[in-house]
């Protein structure tokens, strides 16, 4: 099975990708972009791939939500991994030393409190592997990045200090596509929707959470990415709390269509944590 992730080596995706599909024979597709990533599901270059939706502090990646509405692929299952941002400096340097420190810009952000503390200042990469490996490629010891665990294990570098995000309770989830819809199993726990309603008239987003409020279906994530062809015209993203299976599911679905709305089942599917 050739499964395609989001690179470069060292990322949180290739570690989730890696340890969700440990059990597997697998070849590896490493893409340059989540867009490389779908494309190659798609084209059939990669059987899977793996992409994150959403973090617990950032929010939506919003690049995957528009990817799944530009190509034709279904959520097959979806991963909570927890993001632990540490410290890396090459072997033998200290936390004293440490004049700057090198991450992508969503990781600077996690670990505000601790570069201020620290009163060290910050350079932008485009990754935390990408800092990782520029730590590695020099000889400084008074520069440092922030990165994972992983990382630090995949450029030989000391982890200097551990767990410095200002908010540990930080996660990312990732959704499995592939090109063929999953068979439908009683054990899936949530189902993706995209609703795109026909006709805007006021109140089309009350009357879409509606029908989940009447057959007490709980939702776990509602997004909205604008149509491009109208001023505050939008496609919605829901993820319920209930599979495909279930038949309050699929009357939500029946009742969505008769009221107008285009309804596209994306997956149903179960959660792993990793």
């Amino acid at each position: 099975m050739k499964v395609a992730y989001l690179g470069p080596q060292g990322s949180f995706s290739e570690e989730a990708a890696f340890r969700y599909f440990a059990d597997h024979e697998n070849e590896w597709y490493k893409s340059d972009s989540i867009v490389d990533v779908l494309e190659a599901v798609e084209e059939g270059i990669a059987d899977k791939g793996i992409v994150p939706i959403e973090n617990s502090i950032e929010g939506t990646i919003n690049i995957t939500a528009d990817g799944l509405l530009r190509h034709d692929l279904f959520v097959e299952a979806e991963i909570i991994f927890p993001v632990s941002l540490h410290l890396l400096a090459l072997k033998g340097a200290h936390l004293e030393e440490i004049r700057e420190v090198w991450s992508i810009v969503p990781a600077l952000a996690q670990c505000r409190d601790f570069i201020r503390e620290a009163k060290v200042k910050s350079k932008h990469y485009d990754s935390t592997s990408a800092a990782a490996q520029a730590v590695n490629n020099q000889e400084r010891k008074d520069v440092a990045a922030i990165a994972s665990k992983y990382a630090a294990e995949v450029f030989d570098l000391e982890i200097v200090k551990s767990g410095i995000q200002d908010n540990s309770n930080n996660h990312t989830r990732f959704v499995v596509i592939s090109k063929e819809n999953a068979e439908i199993h009683p054990k899936n726990s949530k189902t993706m929707l995209l609703i795109s309603p026909t006709s805007d008239y006021s109140g089309v987003l009350s009357s879409i959470l509606n029908v989940f409020t009447a057959l007490s279906i709980n939702l776990t994530w509602i997004e909205s990415r604008p149509t491009k062809k109208q001023l505050g015209t939008y496609h919605f993203f829901v993820e319920a709390q209930n599979g495909l299976h279930e038949e309050k599911m699929n009357k939500a679905i029946t009742i969505l269509e008769a009221f107008g709305h285009d309804v596209r089942v994306l997956g149903s599917y179960r959660t792993t944590r990793l």
